[in-house]
């Protein structure tokens, strides 16, 4: 079949059109990403956060890491609970308190004392995400009749950037996934199957949900290791959540503007084997004090390691400005916080927290919401 000139042109305009749109269904043409040098190992015997195996940036990762075997379920106390970033979710239809971390696996319980699990509830199978495998600082969220599972995946096969003498930076976005139980199995709604939510070429993890005058955004953190100074970072979602619909990402501010946040090298701290200089940006979580006070929890790094702090908006709205505390909220190596109610209405801060070299734990804080700041209380021993 031949063509006309007028047809070709058409043609050609279309395809422009197509090219340059901005719906979800364009398609992405993946730019290559040569590794490159990196920052300088850690000395030994210096404290590492991820571990001295150097994490592998090379770009050549393996294409499907070894499945991750499920360990039997079982119930085990409170305190015996190892893990990082953990998130509980109250369903007051069930009276039942379902425990999500960095790992993807759930645990659940009737008096948060003790707890059955893990579980597995998610199935990412035939998306990217399954390179992955792991999911980080997870979340459980209900928004009208879906319950929504908020996790970080990331793919170190597929490199986004490399930053010379600093990092070669993979391809990390937090994902949704949806159920109609908060036991799941929670799947892909997404427009697109392994849809980026954040901009692809974004370094992007620890995605939180929040609702205001009926609009559903994703706060998130537009990393330290990318951008040096790490930023808190949101977008506006579709009513259904399968898509942004933000043009781009709005600021809410970087860790340098928290006078409690200490820069990475000046503290001796190495991330994943690598002396990276920088200020980190860690776990938003969005609240509101009983006076209507908007609050965001987030962490960082300090003079005792790891840092829980909090910032506030002055116009009560999401635009901000967002100003930080002068003092952090909770120190001694603890952060990525979160709130949550007992089924008794009980507010209890929960957070993890790391003693010396041993491993990440959950702990349960009393807190006091009923003026303008949230002010802690002591530990809860259960």
């Amino acid at each position: 079949m031949r063509l006309s000139a007028f047809s070709i042109i058409g043609f050609t305009f279309m395809l422009l059109i197509a090219c340059n749109s901005k719906k979800p269904s364009e398609v992405t043409i993946k730019a290559v990403i040569q590794p490159g040098e990196q920052a300088p190992f850690a000395d030994p015997g210096q404290r590492n956060f991820g571990g001295f195996q150097r994490r592998d940036t090379t770009g050549k990762a393996p294409v499907s890491r070894p499945k991750f075997q499920m360990p039997e379920a079982k119930t085990v106390h409170f305190n015996d609970l190892i893990m990082s970033d953990p998130f509980i979710y109250p369903h007051i239809e069930t009276q039942t308190y379902y425990l999500t971390c960095s790992g993807g696996w759930m645990y659940k319980s009737s008096d948060l004392k003790m707890w059955t699990g893990p579980y597995a509830i998610i199935d990412i199978k035939g998306l990217w995400l399954e390179k992955a495998g792991f999911a980080a600082a997870a979340e459980i969220h209900r928004i009208g009749d879906y319950y929504y599972y908020a996790g970080t995946w990331s793919d170190h096969s597929d490199l986004i950037e490399q930053v010379p003498r600093r990092y070669n930076v993979p391809h990390n976005q937090t994902y949704l996934l949806r159920a109609d139980n908060p036991e799941g199995p929670y799947t892909s709604f997404a427009i697109e199957p392994g849809y980026d939510y954040q901009p692809r070429d974004w370094d992007c993890i620890d995605g939180t949900l929040y609702e205001e005058d009926g609009k559903i955004y994703m706060i998130f953190v537009h990393e330290w290791t990318q951008l040096i100074d790490g930023t808190m970072d949101y977008i506006e979602l579709a009513p259904d959540l399968s898509y942004t619909v933000s043009e781009k990402p709005v600021t809410m501010f970087r860790a340098t503007e928290a006078p409690w946040a200490m820069e990475m090298n000046s503290i001796g701290e190495a991330t994943f084997g690598l002396k990276m200089p920088g200020w980190v940006t860690d776990g938003p979580q969005m609240f509101r004090t009983q006076t209507g006070k908007l609050g965001m929890l987030w962490s960082s790094w300090g003079k005792e390691r790891y840092v829980q702090g909090i910032a506030y908006s002055q116009s009560g709205t999401i635009a901000g400005p967002w100003v930080q505390e002068e003092e952090a909220f909770l120190s001694n190596n603890s952060g990525h916080g979160m709130l949550f109610r007992t089924f008794e209405g009980k507010l209890i801060f929960l957070v993890h927290h790391a003693a010396e070299n041993g491993p990440r734990k959950p702990q349960y804080w009393n807190v006091d919401d009923s003026g303008d700041k949230l002010v802690l209380g002591n530990r809860i021993n259960i």
